[in-house]
């Protein structure tokens, strides 16, 4: 099935106010550069963003906090946006904060079909405030849940028609578990290749849990951090 589709505009024409997508990326690497902007021109508002982190002031999902598009932020570090500090601070923002490994164990048992999990991490702390508990061997353990979303924006290096993806490095942090868990996947990648030519045993994501791909433009890989050596 060619799931080819013709810009990020057309892959976000079902994509409505109120809404959950999943956003990968880490930092500002891996993001969905295109399909951010693409929700940025449409206008959609009260989103729930499922992201690692808000980016930047100006760049990756950073640009829809400075639109206030977005209603409730669920990320795991947003020491890199100081406007999504304010936001969140002023109560603009609704945040929901996940120690990194159970926010991809979450988007893992949401592809899955696993409605919950138990963890030990977070116990003690505000994070398993007001969420179940339970003792096994001797430690205890924090229950929690899936996260599942309307759409999800992944960024890949390489896919083909069909859908199947390849990441490069940092990249496949989190944008595979991404792939899994929602209703509609939107794929956009630096290269665009026929079927075939991508070996099947390099293949992060396959294709049946892709709905829409396309070959995105213009990215511009910006450095979060840059740190070098003095002289």
């Amino acid at each position: 099935m060619d799931k080819r589709i013709a810009s990020p505009d057309a892959a976000i024409a079902n994509l409505r106010d109120g809404m959950t997508i999943l956003i990968g990326g880490f930092g500002l690497c891996g993001i969905p550069e295109n399909l951010i902007g693409a929700v940025r021109r449409k206008g959609t508002r009260n989103l729930t963003i499922v992201s690692n982190n808000g980016g930047v002031e100006d760049c990756g999902v950073g640009l829809l906090l400075q639109t206030r598009q977005v209603k409730k932020m669920i990320s795991t570090y947003i020491g890199g946006n100081k406007q999504f500090e304010q936001l969140a601070l002023s109560g603009e923002l609704e945040v929901e904060l996940n120690p990194q490994g159970t926010l991809a164990e979450r988007l893992r048992a949401g592809g899955a079909g696993i409605p919950a999990f138990y963890t030990p991490t977070g116990f003690g702390t505000v994070v398993a405030e007001g969420k179940e508990t339970r003792e096994f061997g001797g430690r205890m353990y924090v229950l929690e849940r899936a996260l599942r979303a309307d759409f999800a924006f992944v960024k890949a290096w390489k896919g083909d028609r069909w859908g199947n993806l390849v990441y490069r490095k940092t990249a496949r942090n989190l944008n595979p578990m991404m792939a899994t868990a929602a209703d509609f996947v939107v794929a956009e990648v630096e290269v665009l290749v026929e079927p075939g030519q991508i070996d099947p045993d390099f293949v992060h994501t396959p294709g049946i849990y892709v709905d829409a791909i396309f070959q995105g433009t213009h990215f511009e890989k910006r450095i979060e951090q840059r740190t070098v050596r003095k002289v």
